[in-house]
């Protein structure tokens, strides 16, 4: 797993975020998952996921891989970020991206507790309650550019810090693939 600081729930960019995050490896059609896996076939299972708190964040991405292949792995998931950061998301990407997240979020309406759960978050998180319109129409307003400013701001290698956490069969720092090292440094 790779990660990266982010902003807190409270910032605005929320949304694009959450609308990059979706698009990277929130899916079977995001970036991450159709490189590493479908066209490479290096992991039997990757995607990324956030994390947001009061002041703070994260950006993760998790590969679960043989140990023989987290070299390439690695390599092939800094390609993927290298490429966003770059050149940002396709509108197309983008597009799905927004629809997933919306589904998601009409589709987590359909019970009781999945609503309270989501009132209660709302109250807690922002004290006050945020509509489903409201959040359907910030995730429409998500642009293509605004998408593209925080991928540059959060996944270029200079941007900030990467932590790696890594589970195999790896006694020392040293035993680690190269590209895991580069990832890092």
């Amino acid at each position: 797993m790779l990660g990266t600081p982010t902003f807190g729930r409270h910032d605005e960019r929320r949304y694009a975020l959450a609308v990059l995050n979706a698009a990277l490896g929130g899916g079977m059609s995001s970036r991450l998952f159709q490189e590493v896996r479908e066209r490479r076939g290096l992991a039997y299972q990757v995607y990324s996921s956030l994390a947001t708190y009061a002041d703070t964040g994260h950006l993760s991405v998790y590969a679960g891989c043989q140990p023989d292949r987290l070299g390439e792995v690695t390599g092939v998931v800094r390609g993927v970020l290298d490429d966003v950061a770059a050149d940002g998301l396709s509108a197309a990407e983008t597009a799905r991206a927004k629809g997933q997240l919306r589904g998601a979020l009409v589709l987590g309406m359909e019970d009781t507790a999945s609503r309270m759960s989501r009132l209660g978050k709302n109250e807690l998180n922002y004290g006050r309650h945020l509509s489903v319109e409201d959040n359907l129409a910030r995730i429409d307003a998500v642009t293509d550019d605004e998408v593209a400013v925080l991928a540059r701001t959060l996944l270029r290698r200079q941007a900030g810090p990467t932590a790696a956490v890594v589970v195999g069969p790896y006694a020392h720092d040293e035993d680690l693939p190269d590209e895991l090292h580069e990832v890092i440094a």
